[in-house]
């Protein structure tokens, strides 16, 4: 068994379940039911852009795909932050209203 090969196949593989892992979370996506479901179903897709980026960067071995993905893996972390205070803020503002009434 040649290691080529080996990598080769292990990264098609890599592949298969980070376009599952997509299409997966894509759906959670539309789905919902609530907001934190989108927001965790959202931060997964991210996760799962960034193992693709890091397993075309093996397959082409071309390494701009890394910086690529430490860019992606960036933003997403700060957007998932951003949502997660939006959803904190939305509870807490709807606990106010329940407080006034």
């Amino acid at each position: 068994m040649n290691a080529e090969w080996l990598l080769q196949t292990s990264v098609s593989f890599g592949f298969v379940m980070v376009f599952a892992t997509v299409f997966l979370a894509f759906w959670r996506l539309m789905r919902g039911p609530s907001l934190p479901d989108r927001v965790v179903a959202l931060d997964m897709m991210t996760v799962a852009i960034v193992a693709f980026c890091g397993l075309a960067a093996v397959r082409s071995g071309d390494s701009a795909f890394l910086d690529v993905a430490l860019a992606l893996a960036l933003v997403g972390f700060l957007a998932t932050v951003a949502l997660a205070r939006f959803a904190e803020r939305q509870v807490l503002r709807k606990e106010q209203q329940e407080d006034e009434t």
